[in-house]
């Protein structure tokens, strides 16, 4: 089973204030086994769907080559696509209220590039592409 892991974050628990947009807003650590036969790139999508006005891209990272199987902390594997920030590149957790959830999903695709360049160009080719998905969440709250 493709399957993702953090060294930075359990899956569910939460994430530390170093990888939010109030603390040091470095991207977390990820790791990912047992990679489907027939894969030919990776892509990254960190969203918040608990985001009051719908789900809040926080990082899209597309064309990562087929022989990368990690992340290591604020790093870049592949290329960056601009997100609902309106930015290329990663930009942690930020929620006005609440505990949020942020999933971290690395999709295992059948191509070896990807063109999007928009959030839902993003996702309609990733999903057009997949082999297989693996994802983990960590949770995050704002500071009092």
């Amino acid at each position: 089973m493709f399957t993702v892991t953090s060294k930075s974050f359990t899956n569910k628990g939460p994430l530390d204030i170093k990888y939010s947009n109030f603390g040091e807003d470095v991207n977390p650590e990820l790791t990912w086994t047992n990679v489907p036969e027939g894969t030919k790139s990776f892509c990254i999508i960190n969203d918040d769907p608990d985001c009051p006005i719908g789900t809040w891209v926080h990082w899209l990272v597309k064309n990562i080559p087929a022989n990368v199987n990690s992340v290591p902390e604020n790093s870049v594997p592949g290329e960056e696509v601009t997100t609902s920030w309106g930015v290329k590149g990663y930009k942690g957790p930020r929620p006005p209220s609440g505990t949020h959830r942020y999933f971290f999903k690395v999709y295992a695709l059948k191509t070896e590039t990807m063109k999007a360049n928009n959030v839902d160009d993003f996702y309609k080719e990733a999903e057009a592409n997949k082999i297989a998905v693996a994802e983990i969440y960590g949770t995050f709250s704002k500071p009092k």
